[in-house]
């Protein structure tokens, strides 16, 4: 096993459309339907839309990778919150959303996860931003355990359709 961290490039989109459309439903609450999670996937997670990911100056993604094989993700999105609830609930101007936070379940518990994190505050960090915020389904207990530990608070609520179903999510925030 030899685990490798780096930006991800423009070469990468296959690699990390192949990773979100796996691990998407990680996130999503057990009631979910497995057809509103597919939709989301086809329609958001694609090679393609990784391909203008990539392209975005104001996108940064990690990819991590073992033996070669991705294994785990996360995007950076540089400036301020289009949701009008973030927007009202995070303090720390400038900012970063950290976006998506993926890693292969098999893969839970081994560091990758913190490493990932360590990098994109990093990241937000020398673009100058102050603090990082992120959006977690409040019924991801084992993301919430884990964002807690990295440091970010829960800040506010925010609402995430998903499908008919418009989901519950906390917003938290940490400084840089």
């Amino acid at each position: 096993m030899t685990l490798e961290f780096r930006r991800a490039g423009h070469g990468d989109a296959a690699r990390l459309a192949l990773i979100a459309s796996a691990t998407f439903a990680l996130a999503c609450p057990d009631r979910a339907r497995a057809g509103d999670v597919n939709h989301f996937v086809t329609t958001n997670l694609t090679e393609d839309r990784f391909v203008g990911y990539l392209a975005d100056d104001n996108r940064i993604l990690f990819l991590a990778e073992d033996d070669g094989v991705p294994i785990g993700y996360t995007m950076v999105i540089l400036g301020e919150p289009t949701d009008a609830d973030v927007a009202a609930s995070i303090t720390l101007r400038p900012t970063a959303e950290l976006s998506k936070m993926y890693v292969f379940s098999g893969h839970h518990g081994r560091g990758v996860a913190a490493h990932l994190m360590s990098l994109s505050v990093e990241a937000a960090r020398e673009a100058g931003a102050s603090g990082i915020w992120l959006g977690v389904n409040n019924e991801n207990v084992r993301a919430n355990r884990f964002y807690e530990k990295s440091g970010f608070a829960v800040v506010g609520a925010k609402t995430f359709q998903l499908g008919a179903e418009l989901e519950s999510d906390f917003v938290r925030e940490r400084a840089l």
